[in-house]
Parts: structure tokens; C-alpha cells; sequence
């Protein structure tokens, strides 16, 4: 079978390796149909060292079931499923917490720390299939896929974020981000009531996506003129919630500037530093409180399903360039090179 592979920044090759299999009777193997490039795969597309050895890629995907474990009962062959980004039993305490992230299994893990396997692939083992795995009641070229994807973790991630940030209706909310998961957050904001959203982002044809999304104000500007012009639309007094979707330090310290005393900053974006304030001068003072982390997308699936399935919300219009296994290495460069937002994989 063919699968992605990087080897090094900036190097990733589509190449033939062992076909997955059944390895454990919780296993199920799936006939990979969709998947994507994410945001996140672009930190090691930045940082990743050759001495690391190459790395199979992808963890957002929809496929067919074509063999069980003799333990899974949930699933049978040919089922169309969706896998969340992290794997989980969903009955340990923590997955009955809605925290699948932090399922106590100890075949539990994210995508990248499963050895040999990876979503970006004509197929793949899935461990824990009856906890992981969702059944869709769709046909595999089902017009909604596009839209299904985004369930195994953008849609879901923008989603936490404005849940663990306690959006409610009535709330002033600031999305810090234009990618894909800012993108999901607006979508996310309003569909929980927000009565302003803006969003804070400088590429038009992104932005214009929020508005549609439900954005009411866009925001180019950065830093301490980006921070006074979310302050004079919010009544000088700030955001209620910031939704940090970028994961870097100036979008983390643009939160703490445009959120109000006794507001949350909820943080999605894959943190790239270690340390961040929050002392006196910054979340303590006026009572701020700091939530989200890795988005337990499983514990959101049965609730944003219906609204795909009947065409309340379209979140698969975040994909803006579609490519087979091959053109995956130039789709990294394009996410990259920010002239595509996100890319579909459809092997």
C-alpha cells in the first residue's frame, strides 16, 4: 500500500510500505476514502530532523471498513466510519468525562504516536475501533464528506475551543487565527449564540469564509493597533472569550490584550512554546481564566452530525484544493505557502 511519509522539514514522499493489518482483536483495518492535511501537520513540515527517521503522516480520516478484530462488535465490514484525531476506548472515566484525549487505555494515543500508521494512506489500522471509530449513514461519495472529514478534528477542535471558553448567547467573541480551525470556531461561536464574533485574520478570500461562517467584524491589523481596534468594536471593554487558534506566542499574547476582566481565553492552536504569562500583569489582575487543550473531538461527533446531515451548516467549505496521494507533497507546500487553506485527500 502507498502512504505519506516526512522525512525532514520540508521533505515529505508518497511511497509504497507494508500494508496494514489486524494486530490486536480491538483492531479494525480501514480502506482509507478521505482524509486531509492539517495545520498542525505543517509544525513538523517546519521543524521535523532528519535524525527523527521518516514519520507516517495524517490523522483526520473517513474510510470503509474491510476486516474486524474478533473483540469489535460495534463495526462490521464495509461500515463508512470517521476517526477522530485520538484514539480512545469511550468507557474509561475519563472518555465518560467527555476527555477522550485523555483516555486511560493504554493502547489510547494520538494519531502520530501509532507506529507504522497514519491517516494520509490508502489504508490503516485502527486501534480501539469500537471507541474510535463513527459510523456515517451516508454513501462513501456522499456530496457531505467534504463537511464528514471535519468531524475527525477541525470542526471538532473549533468547537471545544468555544466550548471550553463557555461561549453562550449574548457574548462578544474574538477568533485570533484565519486558518482552518478559526474558521471552525466562528461556525462554532455562532452556532452556540454569539452575539459578535470577530475575527482576526488578514487573507481576504479566509475572512470573507468567516463572514459567511457568522463573523460581524474582521480585523487585519496585528498586535497593539489589532488590540485597540478589537477593543473600540467591543466597547472598549474587550472580548468576553478569545479563541486562540494559531498556537504561537504573539497570537497567545494578542488574546491576553483583547479579552475582557473576567473573560476566557480558550487556546486550540497547538502551543509552539513552553512558557506564557500568567501572572499579575496578565490573567491575574482582572481574574482572566485560561481553558482549552487538545480537542476531544469524539465526545462532539454525535452532536454536530445532525447539522451536517441535514445541511444546517456546511464546515467541509474549509477545503479550498483537492489531490490524490500524489499531489500530497505539493499540497503541504501550498498549505504552506498559505495559497490553499486546506487540503483534501481522496486516495
Amino acid at each position: 500500500m502507498r502512504a505519506t511519509l516526512m522525512y525532514e522539514a520540508g521533505v515529505v514522499r508518497v511511497e509504497n510500505v507494508p500494508d496494514s493489518r489486524i494486530k490486536h482483536p480491538t483492531d479494525a483495518l480501514v480502506r482509507i476514502t478521505a482524509s486531509c492535511i492539517c495545520g498542525s501537520d505543517l509544525h513538523p513540515y517546519h521543524s521535523r530532523s532528519a535524525a527523527d527517521g521518516p514519520a507516517r503522516m495524517g490523522h483526520e480520516l473517513i474510510g470503509i471498513v474491510e476486516e474486524i478484530g474478533s473483540d469489535v462488535t460495534a463495526l462490521k465490514k464495509g461500515d463508512l466510519v470517521v476517526s477522530p484525531f485520538a484514539i480512545s476506548d469511550n468507557v474509561c472515566e475519563f472518555c465518560r468525562a467527555n476527555l477522550q484525549t485523555s483516555c486511560s487505555h493504554h493502547e489510547a494515543n494520538f494519531w502520530d504516536g501509532i507506529p507504522d500508521e497514519g491517516g494520509q494512506a490508502e489504508a490503516v489500522r485502527v486501534p480501539l475501533a469500537d471507541g474510535t471509530l463513527v459510523k456515517l449513514p451516508v454513501a462513501p461519495d456522499s456530496a457531505l464528506i467534504p463537511s464528514l472529514l471535519t468531524l475527525a478534528d477541525v470542526f471538532g477542535t473549533g468547537y471545544h475551543a468555544a466550548k471550553a471558553g463557555g461561549v453562550t448567547e449574548g457574548d462578544r467573541v474574538t477568533v485570533i487565527g484565519d486558518g482552518a480551525v478559526g474558521l471552525m470556531a466562528v461556525l462554532s461561536a455562532k452556532r452556540l449564540g454569539a452575539e459578535q464574533i470577530i475575527l482576526m485574520g488578514r487573507h481576504k478570500d479566509r475572512t470573507d469564509l468567516g463572514r459567511e461562517f457568522g463573523a460581524t467584524d474582521v480585523v487585519a491589523e496585528r498586535g497593539q493597533e489589532g488590540i485597540a481596534k478589537v477593543r473600540e468594536l467591543t466597547g472598549g471593554h474587550g472580548a468576553h472569550v478569545a479563541l486562540e487558534a494559531v498556537g504561537y506566542m504573539p497570537a497567545y499574547e494578542q488574546a491576553i490584550g483583547i479579552v475582557r476582566p473576567g473573560g476566557v481565553i480558550s487556546r486550540v492552536g497547538v502551543p509552539q512554546y513552553e512558557e506564557a504569562p500568567i501572572g499579575f500583569g496578565s490573567l491575574f489582575r482582572h481574574n482572566i481564566r485560561l481553558a482549552g487543550g487538545p480537542a476531544p473531538v469524539r465526545a462532539y461527533i454525535d452532536e454536530l452530525l445532525p447539522d451536517i446531515l441535514d445541511g444546517t451548516i456546511e464546515p467541509g467549505k474549509v477545503f479550498d484544493a483537492t489531490t490524490d496521494l500524489d499531489g500530497v507533497p505539493a499540497g503541504y507546500q501550498d498549505m504552506d505557502d498559505r495559497t490553499s487553506l486546506k487540503v483534501l485527500i481522496q486516495p
